[in-house]
């Protein structure tokens, strides 16, 4: 059993990539258009295109690892709650 202060902590941050993940996705989309702009980097809130990908990128890495480790803690639920979803039928 893992510790559920250890799980917590994951939860939580699993929790905070996702609303990273889910706010520069916005903002790309809303207010980065594809493409350049003629002359000078595209911009929003002082923070260039380049550098909202590369932090949308890297929370989605680490939200992927994140979500990984917390299936492996839950593994053995996942496997009996399988097992008895299937012998009710």
């Amino acid at each position: 059993m893992v510790n559920p202060k250890t799980n917590y902590l994951i939860d939580i941050l699993i929790g905070i990539l996702f609303i990273i993940i889910s706010f520069t996705g916005i903002i790309m989309l809303l207010f980065l258009h594809s493409g350049v702009k003629q002359g000078s980097y595209q911009t929003f809130l002082g923070i260039t295109k380049a550098n909202w990908l590369f932090i949308h990128n890297w929370a989605g890495i680490l939200l992927i690892i994140f979500v990984i480790i917390h299936f492996l803690f839950h593994w053995n639920w996942f496997i009996s709650m399988t097992k008895q979803l299937f012998k009710q039928r």
